[in-house]
């Protein structure tokens, strides 16, 4: 076997890594810079990115959104429970309103959010009634918030049932 000089497994199986990873990556993606539509804001519940996905894909903006995950979407940015959160999620919308000219910010939150019982208790998701009250006190909690820190931002709000259909809030 030829060893080559400063050569190694691993350094082999992370060019192999590395060359496997850039492959998955879309053909033609754009820059990091340039204008996008928007920074979207979900959840981190495996069951949603799927739908999330074919929400997005439906308004045609799949391609043209930053996106930032965090437990309860709204409520992980707004939610005292969740404070320590914060300043990561705001700090990483200032980066995509500087990096992208996002011109707006979609929040989705999502029915049966195990971050909302964490945040607000067992019995603000007790029911449809108190757990639509909740999301929807959260999301604009979440858009107050926002425009305190972004006033020019536009900021949509929606909560998404179990089947990926999304009711709008204003």
């Amino acid at each position: 076997m030829i060893r080559l000089p400063g050569s190694s497994r691993r350094a082999f199986l992370a060019a192999g890594a590395a060359m496997g990873f850039a492959q998955m990556l879309p053909f033609g993606a754009q820059a990091a810079g340039g204008n996008y539509d928007a920074m979207l804001l979900a959840c981190i519940d495996p069951r949603f990115p799927k739908l999330t996905l074919d929400h997005m894909s439906s308004r045609s903006l799949v391609g043209k959104y930053s996106q930032f995950n965090i437990a309860g979407a709204a409520i992980g940015a707004v939610a005292p429970k969740f404070n320590g959160w914060h300043q990561t999620f705001w700090d990483n919308l200032g980066a995509s309103i500087q990096l992208h000219n996002i011109p707006a910010v979609i929040a989705i939150n999502h029915r049966d959010c195990g971050a909302a019982k964490i945040a607000y208790g067992d019995a603000a998701v007790a029911n449809r009634d108190a757990e639509t009250a909740t999301h929807r006190q959260s999301l604009l909690e979440f858009r107050a918030e926002v425009a305190k820190r972004f006033p020019k931002l536009r900021v949509e709000l929606g909560l998404m049932d179990l089947n990926g259909k999304v009711e709008s809030f204003s």
